[in-house]
């Protein structure tokens, strides 16, 4: 068995504006397993200045893991306890190098019944018309659900756009969740769900930066709507450390980003913590190309959370890899007649 990794560069459509800053590019890197003549490939998502696995040794990192494939995926899984879009790579790659084709990974009604998965439309920063032209588009497009990116331009314009959703679409017709990215000031935090809650919003992710258990636990407790933990997963490693954050802060939601937090056995480990204690849940993928968007959009399916995802990043960039992922109507299918073409 042999492995090597690639670094491949996304390229952005037009610009894509978070809290957090502007996007142009997304750095990824992909494990290649061979063995027996045949191979496994999996995608390493990173995202600067917000993985936990955003670190100068990262590449050092992959070349290791790659010189010792042959130690195995479980030997391999726990070596990168602190790199988890690495532990994401090594389970797709391994999965990959198993399955009939390296593209099923996860055999179920997704690739073979086409059945779709909900997912939600995301909308990103930008100005008033930016993202009203986005929002309309969405709609347009068959979403009936819609996740907006606020916390970058002012609250009340933002809070404009959401009123002029609410004119024209009730809850029953379109579901609005927020994303906040941790952009609001703690002591300013509750009284901005307050507003925010007066038009029927589903959710709010992170609300404000994370590490801030108290204010946070006392915004989950007093919260007019209900909140969503995301950053906040991001490098907790230990179960002990997992059912701490969620006993503590109490959230409504938590959301699973594979790449960020170990990958499937990681997602699983969330899940079942999460469930014990009465927190819904949903899967998000994070910018990844449309090989890791597949693997994490099959691994989903199996799970038949009838809430939308958070799948539909695929077509954000100008150099994404050909696949059978398609949406249609606020659903990611996976459509056998558009083939594979991947070539690093």
């Amino acid at each position: 068995m042999k492995a090597n990794y690639y670094k491949y560069i996304l390229n952005f459509k037009q610009p894509s504006g978070t809290s957090r800053g502007v996007l142009k590019t997304k750095e990824t890197w992909f494990i290649i397993i061979s063995s027996n003549g045949k191979t496994g490939i999996g995608e390493c998502g990173i995202l600067r200045g917000l993985s936990v696995d955003d670190r100068p040794d990262f590449e050092l990192q992959l070349e290791y893991t790659c010189n010792n494939i042959n130690k195995g995926l479980s030997f391999l899984y726990s070596e990168n306890e602190a790199f988890p879009s690495i532990q994401m790579g090594l389970e797709m790659a391994f999965k990959s190098l198993e399955s009939e084709t390296p593209f099923s990974l996860f055999p179920s009604g997704f690739i073979t019944n086409r059945k779709g998965i909900p997912i939600n439309g995301l909308i990103w920063m930008g100005t008033k018309d930016v993202m009203e032209q986005q929002i309309r588009e969405k709609i347009e497009a068959g979403f009936n659900c819609i996740k907006m990116k606020i916390g970058a331009i002012n609250f009340n314009t933002e809070l404009d756009i959401i009123k002029s959703i609410r004119k024209k679409f009730s809850k029953n017709d379109i579901e609005l969740r927020v994303d906040a990215n941790g952009a609001f000031n703690p002591n300013e935090a509750l009284e901005k769900l307050n507003y925010l809650s007066d038009h029927d919003l589903h959710s709010i992710e992170q609300p404000i930066k994370t590490k801030q258990y108290e204010e946070m636990a006392y915004l989950c407790e007093k919260t007019p709507l209900p909140i969503a933990l995301d950053e906040e997963l991001i490098g907790v490693f230990q179960t002990t450390q997992k059912k701490e954050l969620l006993e503590t802060i109490k959230p409504q939601y938590i959301i699973l980003k594979p790449s960020f937090i170990g990958g499937f056995t990681g997602s699983d480990e969330w899940i079942a913590l999460a469930q014990k204690k009465n927190i819904g849940w949903w899967v998000t993928s994070a910018l990844e190309s449309n090989v890791g968007l597949n693997a994490i959009a099959q691994y989903t399916f199996l799970k038949q959370n009838s809430m939308p995802q958070g799948l539909g990043t695929g077509s954000l960039f100008t150099n994404n890899f050909d696949s059978p992922l398609q949406v249609k109507n606020g659903k990611l299918h996976y459509d056998e007649k558009h083939n594979w073409k991947f070539n690093l």
